[in-house]
């Protein structure tokens, strides 16, 4: 077995400076930098630790122009049939109630333009789906909003800090073997932790892809162990440490697939030898929690959706409150066919 993860490819995206200094976020870059540190670690996730394999854009190099360019580029690594491709932002993020259009606040974005100056979902959506790849995995730790209001960066009217719509994650996630993971659901934050390390995101992230969620005789971190560890810590820090709720969401094509080796491809000891292949969950394992995920987000959708009255209620959230009743029905049917 190979003692790197050879086919990982990765676009480590932290916005911390921007043009507009009040919209500055500067752990944003530290969470970038944390990951790119585990991710290229030998005795970890083991990905190469060159150009050609691990881009990172942080303060001024993440204007518009260059994460654009850094898509392309990932795309030119879908070449390679055995390729793992992962792209993670780490920043802002806004919806605009007028044009119902989610926007990435990256360096050079202008907040009295938004709409022609930001980086639209639609690009964004665009330019990843141009991406052949068979395992890509997109991570959007976004809506820092306590960030934001430290920083004092009001956004105009007609603008929220959101997290990523479900429309724009159902438009990524076509096609087999993609994965869509958001740090937070709907008008939530992504809180940062109290020490100002990283936001909890991506703190937790990094434990999963240490192995926190891997069982003995596991040699690679797989999409359902970090599904499994965010699912649990997130949460938990987020009430903990803010008294808030941050609930992360995770939307996948239904097959599992490796993201890195587990400390290097040693793995955890275990005296049963395994293949060195993944396993397919079944189709009970995927949906029991996908469901109580998905209920647990229903019940803040409602709770948010309570504070309007019929009339008043946002058309973003009524519509986001109708798809995700209509996704635990689904959930549940699947489930009782399962059992």
């Amino acid at each position: 077995m190979s003692n790197h993860f050879a086919h990982g490819y990765a676009l480590l995206i932290g916005v911390g400076r921007t043009a507009e200094s009040r919209y500055s976020l500067p752990v944003t870059v530290k969470d970038v930098q944390a990951l790119k540190t585990v991710l290229t670690d030998p005795n970890l996730c083991a990905y190469l630790d060159d150009s050609e394999h691990i881009r990172l854009l942080q303060n001024e190099q993440t204007t518009r122009s260059e994460i654009l360019d850094g898509l392309t580029w990932l795309k030119e690594k879908a070449a390679d049939k055995d390729a793992t491709i992962v792209v993670f932002y780490s920043g802002h993020g806004c919806f605009d109630l007028s044009s119902q259009s989610y926007y990435l606040l990256q360096h050079d974005f202008n907040s009295i333009d938004i709409a022609n100056t930001a980086l639209s979902g639609q690009e964004f959506t665009q330019a990843l789906r141009q991406i052949q790849a068979k395992r890509l995995w997109v991570v959007i730790d976004s809506c820092h909003a306590e960030g934001m209001a430290t920083s004092k960066g009001e956004l105009p009217a007609d603008f929220i800090a959101t997290a990523l719509p479900k429309g724009i994650v159902d438009a990524l996630k076509q096609g087999e073997g993609r994965a869509v993971f958001t740090s937070s659901r709907g008008n939530q934050s992504s809180y940062i932790r109290p020490d100002g390390t990283m936001s909890i995101y991506t703190y937790h992230l990094i434990e999963a892809l240490k192995g926190e969620a891997n069982k003995p005789g596991d040699s690679k971190v797989m999409l359902s162990n970090l599904m499994n560890h965010l699912g649990k810590t997130v949460l938990e820090s987020a009430r903990t440490l803010c008294q808030a709720e941050q609930t992360p969401f995770f939307d996948t094509a239904m097959e599992d697939f490796p993201i890195a080796m587990l400390r290097g491809g040693k793995g955890l000891p275990n005296s049963t030898p395994v293949a060195d292949l993944p396993r397919v969950m079944s189709n009970q394992e995927v949906v029991t929690p996908a469901l109580a995920m998905a209920r647990r987000s229903l019940a803040i959708l409602e709770e948010q959706a309570a504070g309007f009255g019929k009339l008043q209620m946002p058309g973003h959230l009524r519509i986001e409150l109708e798809e995700k009743r209509q996704e635990v029905a689904n959930l549940e049917a699947r489930l009782q066919k399962s059992e």
